[in-house]
């Protein structure tokens, strides 16, 4: 059977990458199109892919003419909501939508579908169209997708959204502006794809008021199924970290720009983890928009001997493999540490979110300054063992990760097969 995934940054290649994987493990053949940045071309993940047989990979650029693929990027840009809004460019780009109307739009978007549909499936009317989860701020404008999905359906193929994060928040009120608790009418797009796949709950009632319960499938996530984190070790490519004497190493993680975030305490916490002789602490900033926070540009942080500030190049596995301790403002990524039963400070009170993992392991919340002192005292004392309730961490293992059971790549590979046929 053949499938194609598209791809667009470091979410999808998370997310995707493990499901592609399983599907060429089970004998299937594929095209992944990569439709963001050309960057991603030399992600490692997408490096692994490209060497398996069976997986024929591409950039938009490498398939259109130069022509054919700056008219679609810039159809692309005059409706995607980032460039909407920068002031003048915002302004131009909506004068620009309005004059080369959806109608107008049509052709290039049949045009660069139809291509990709024929290049990957033929004649074949089996097979299935995969792109992620749709969201408010994608670089890719829902319209071509709308005809992308079409066209594949119009000829047979089955469609499908495919996870795009595993939901570390357990709130729902957790970016600037947001004071209204209802559905958020973005995920209603993704009734377009004929089954809209999550890894858990959390992140299923976000689509259940737009559809169906058949068109919905809870299934575990790919990124963080323990068969999927066995691959990738392997992968990895060699860390820039090296271990210090430094008695309590660090790791803060934190969230893209648009969440609401305490950024005057977040910088006291760093004063005061850096006033603990024996601790060693780096920050990641978030891969993308993390050139936003102020906290980054902060020259009080930047003078201090014992904090650093991670650049692009140390993966968030690097720094969770470096790290004793992880301080998390509610970001996916810490969840293999969780799995790893590395301890994990659920900064809560630094956010406007209530986070997955103090939601379900109540052990792990910061609820006020006097705790991350207090934690880090019994952490330099005493050690990291022991740091979680089992009863808790499992329960976060099986609802959240491992949901209904830790099969969770071949479930997923089930679901493409039956809508591929």
């Amino acid at each position: 059977m053949r499938a194609l995934f598209f791809l667009r940054h470091y979410n999808d290649i998370d997310h995707v990458t493990p499901i592609v994987y399983q599907w060429i493990e089970s004998g299937h053949q594929c095209d992944v199109v990569l439709i963001g940045s050309a960057q991603f071309r030399r992600d490692f993940r997408v490096k692994y892919l490209s060497q398996l047989q069976g997986v024929r990979v591409a950039h938009m650029n490498e398939l259109f003419s130069w022509m054919d693929y700056w008219k679609w990027r810039l159809q692309m840009l005059m409706l995607t909501r980032n460039v909407r809004r920068i002031k003048v460019i915002g302004r131009l780009a909506e004068k620009l939508a309005e004059r080369i109307d959806e109608k107008k739009r049509d052709p290039l978007w049949r045009h660069t579908a139809g291509f990709l549909l024929d290049r990957c499936f033929g004649s074949e009317s089996k097979g299935v169209v995969a792109f992620d989860w749709v969201e408010r701020n994608s670089v890719i404008c829902i319209e071509w997708v709308e005809v992308v999905i079409a066209m594949a359906k119009e000829r047979g193929l089955g469609t499908v959204s495919l996870p795009h994060g595993d939901s570390p928040h357990a709130s729902q009120l957790i970016r600037r502006g947001e004071r209204r608790a209802e559905p958020d009418a973005t995920f209603s797009a993704a009734t377009i794809f004929d089954k809209v796949v999550v890894p858990n709950e959390l992140c299923a009632v976000r689509f259940r008021p737009f559809m169906t319960k058949s068109q919905l499938a809870v299934l575990g996530s790919p990124r963080y199924c323990e068969a999927w984190l066995n691959v990738l070790s392997g992968l990895m490519p060699p860390s820039p970290l090296t271990r210090s004497n430094s008695k309590l190493k660090i790791v803060m993680f934190l969230r893209k720009a648009n969440f609401t975030t305490f950024w005057e305490e977040v910088g006291e916490v760093v004063h005061m983890l850096a006033g603990f002789p024996d601790v060693e602490l780096i920050i990641k900033p978030h891969t993308r928009s993390g050139w936003k926070q102020s906290l980054t540009k902060d020259s009080s942080i930047k003078k201090l001997p014992n904090v650093t500030v991670a650049g692009d190049g140390a993966h968030s596995v690097h720094l969770m493999n470096w790290a004793d301790v992880i301080i998390d403002l509610a970001t996916s990524v810490v969840f293999e540490a969780v799995r790893t039963k590395k301890p994990v400070l659920a900064a809560d009170y630094l956010i406007a979110a209530r986070s997955a993992v103090a939601y379900y392991m109540p052990e792990t919340e910061l609820k006020c300054r006097d705790d991350v002192y207090e934690k880090i005292n019994s952490f330099l004392a005493n050690g990291f063992d022991s740091f979680y309730v089992e009863e808790h961490r499992q329960r976060f293992l099986k609802e959240m990760l491992d949901y209904p059971d830790a099969n969770v790549l071949p479930r997923y590979v089930s679901l493409l097969e039956r809508l591929a046929s």
